[in-house]
């Protein structure tokens, strides 16, 4: 019995073991990173935060979303116009506000996308982003004089006595609002709310006669999404120093459903390893096809398709675990 215990123990903590070689690459390179590879690096987990929490409604809820950027956006623009109007820059105010907005913003969403269903559900969500996409556009407000879209955003103020943000700084604000979320997601996935969503998205017939209120369970699901979308939004204002109706638009929207895909849509960690794949085919091409980078990206995502369809990071935790087996079994 104990030493079935304890088999047991040593395989939580191999388990455990790919989660912390990832916080600690996350943690110590970019100390010795120039300020270019630590911008990188700020830009990877922003959107790795992003593609989780599309993941959650389209990979745990099988709601296919087409308009998951008017939350990016709406986080984004809520700190633009806070510099731009009221010249207010500090963090503590812009965020909560920003994630409030985006949040909002998911809820009326979801009032009006998830009376519909399948395709629907889809174009819905298009139209409504699209229309988020229009009102920035056309909108004199949502803009900077003689622009489309708001500049002139500086790093946060903290309101920290003698502390003032630069690239390095900046990184590690960014990581650990992206661990707090990545711990607050990973509870909510492996919850029992988070084990009802699965079980609507198999089959949410069978869920509703068991008992379920299928609509509101998903409807939760919409705006939490919404929430974590808004925080990256926020985050991305401060490290572009810019925001666009383009961060609002059904192109952007495509960005997460790809990583998503790309990582292991349905899996917790796909899309930060999808993320990781993207940033890396993003740099890559920037040096040497700068013209051909959707191409290069697409070519990318195709292969994904027809060798890997269930995500690279599915095929990846499968060969660490052949690996454990092989080498770090206790059996004789």
């Amino acid at each position: 019995m104990e030493a079935a215990e304890q088999q047991t123990e040593r395989g939580r903590w191999k388990a455990g073991v790919p989660y912390l070689v990832g916080a600690l690459i996350l943690i110590i390179p970019p100390l010795f990173l120039s300020s270019y590879g630590q911008g990188i690096m700020t830009r990877f987990l922003i959107l790795a935060l992003f593609a989780m929490s599309y993941n959650i409604v389209f990979g745990y809820a099988g709601l296919l979303s087409l308009g998951h950027a008017a939350f990016f956006g709406a986080g984004g623009y809520m700190v633009a116009i806070l510099k731009l109007h009221y010249d207010v820059n500090l963090f503590w105010i812009a965020a909560p506000l920003g994630m409030l907005v985006a949040t909002l913003t998911a809820a009326l969403f979801g009032l009006v996308a998830l009376r519909a269903v399948g395709i629907y559900f889809l174009l819905v969500t298009f139209a409504l982003g699209q229309m988020m996409y229009a009102l920035a556009w056309n909108v004199k407000w949502l803009s900077s004089a003689g622009m489309n879209g708001i500049t002139g955003i500086n790093l946060p103020d903290l309101a920290i006595p003698g502390f003032m943000l630069n690239t390095t700084s900046l990184y590690y604000m960014v990581f650990i609002f992206f661990a707090i979320s990545f711990l607050l997601l990973y509870r909510l996935v492996y919850s029992p709310y988070g084990l009802a969503v699965q079980g609507i998205r198999e089959d949410e017939t069978r869920m509703q006669a068991v008992g379920y209120n299928t609509w509101l369970y998903k409807y939760i699901t919409f705006v939490i999404t919404g929430a974590f979308a808004g925080m990256a939004g926020v985050l991305f204002s401060y490290y572009n120093f810019f925001v666009s109706p383009k961060h609002l638009s059904v192109v952007t929207s495509f960005l997460p459903m790809v990583m998503c895909i790309m990582g292991g849509l349905g899996t917790f960690v796909g899309p930060i390893i999808g993320a990781a794949v993207f940033i890396f085919v993003e740099h890559f091409s920037s040096i040497y096809f700068p013209e051909r980078w959707p191409l290069v990206l697409g070519g990318v995502f195709v292969l994904t398709i027809m060798f890997a369809r269930e995500g690279i990071g599915v095929y990846l935790w499968r060969l660490w675990r052949k690996l454990n087996y092989q080498y770090g079994s206790v059996k004789g």
